[in-house]
């Protein structure tokens, strides 16, 4: 039996392990655990590329468990550990601190991951798990001077609400940024996503923003920060987001995003193999692409497998995506569309698809199939 409700054998095993899954058969299809994912979990339209800053609504969103129903009334942040002052906040009294605005991109580690063969069994991303909010709060760093880190600290330890299993192993959706990560200035508490609170599924009433990582960083209902003195060792840090070739391997820790463009596919779809139609002349296609240290330094646009630079417009802020665009004369007959980002250290997007085990990091070249009428 394929899992516990009879499903068919094209559904595919039952998956209980998100990160450390077994890889897809080669040509199996996706499995009963990944759809179900797939429906808890949403990725931004590639449309929703037209906005300099992402409406709530279409930004990507990744839950590990449950979302957790908060009583804000009840709601504490702990403070604690190797520090001098512990304290706990209420979030009238966060709030009332230093607060700062800023334009942040977020990217899912595994978007990609469905696009790797032999494909680990997860959440079956394609492209879209990506978008750039406003965020609201205030710096960390603030906060943890204020407690007063102890000499031997070494890392800091946050703690969300969020409460499941991985690998057998139940434990609370937890995160660590070395005390010098933790300390940018950048790094905030944010309560509130586009001028509006938290909603429920973005971390209500107050979650981390740590920009430039991937999103796993920025931990969500958080509970507790905690200054400890020997590296974190918990499931979700020294298990989860690994890039990893076997399991026999501890891998290295995924931190920093990637640099990527995406485009926006132009023309119009077919509504359910989602194939581009354009009218032939002059199109000019755009998109954005963005990094995790400075802000992208180039975008080319390849048409056919030849390529040529596109513009770049200024961003919105220094960790936010660019947008780009450039101009095709689009000839009739099937052409395939692609775009790739350098960033400023002269790391390129790759033609083929960085694989490991867990399906982090997969900045592979978009492709976009376009049929010229």
């Amino acid at each position: 039996m394929d899992d516990p409700y009879g499903r068919p054998a094209p559904f595919g095993p039952l998956v209980a392990d998100c990160h450390m899954a077994p890889l897809a058969r080669p040509g199996q299809d996706i499995t009963f655990d990944e759809l179900q994912l797939a429906t808890r979990n949403r990725g931004m339209p590639l449309e929703g590329l037209h906005y300099d800053i992402t409406p709530v609504g279409m930004h990507y969103l990744l839950v590990h468990f449950d979302i957790p129903s908060v009583d804000v009334g009840d709601w504490r942040l702990r403070v604690g550990g190797a520090v001098d002052r512990p304290v706990e906040l209420a979030i009238a009294e966060i709030r009332s601190r230093p607060e700062v605005t800023i334009p942040v991109t977020m990217e899912c580690a595994g978007n990609g991951r469905a696009r790797l063969d032999p494909r680990p069994i997860s959440q079956p991303w394609l492209v879209e798990a990506v978008g750039t909010a406003e965020w609201t709060g205030t710096p960390l760093a603030g906060l943890l001077q204020e407690a007063g880190l102890a000499d031997d600290a070494v890392e800091i330890v946050f703690t969300g609400a969020d409460r499941g299993i991985e690998s057998g192993i139940e434990h609370d959706y937890q995160r660590s940024l070395t005390i010098s990560e933790a300390s940018r200035p950048e790094i905030l508490l944010a309560w509130a996503m586009n001028g509006r609170d938290l909603e429920p599924q973005h971390g209500y009433p107050l979650r981390l923003i740590v920009p430039g990582w991937y999103g796993m960083a920025s931990v969500k209902w958080l509970t507790g920060i905690d200054a400890v003195t020997a590296p974190f060792a918990g499931y979700q840090q020294a298990t989860a987001y690994r890039y990893q070739e076997s399991r026999d391997e501890p891998g290295e820790p995924v931190t920093r995003i990637r640099v990527r463009a995406l485009m926006i596919p132009p023309g119009i779809p077919d509504f359910r193999t989602r194939s581009r139609f354009v009218d032939g002349g002059a199109v000019t296609v755009t998109g954005r692409a963005w990094c995790g240290t400075e802000l992208v330094a180039g975008v080319e646009l390849g048409v056919d497998g030849d390529w040529q630079p596109a513009v770049l417009d200024e961003a919105p802020g220094p960790w936010a995506w660019r947008r780009w665009s450039c101009s095709w004369e689009a000839v009739p007959g099937d052409h395939v569309l692609a775009c790739r980002a350098i960033d400023a250290d002269g790391n390129i997007q790759p033609g083929e698809a960085p694989w490991n085990l867990q399906g982090m990091g997969n900045n592979l070249v978009q492709e976009v199939a376009v049929s010229v009428r």
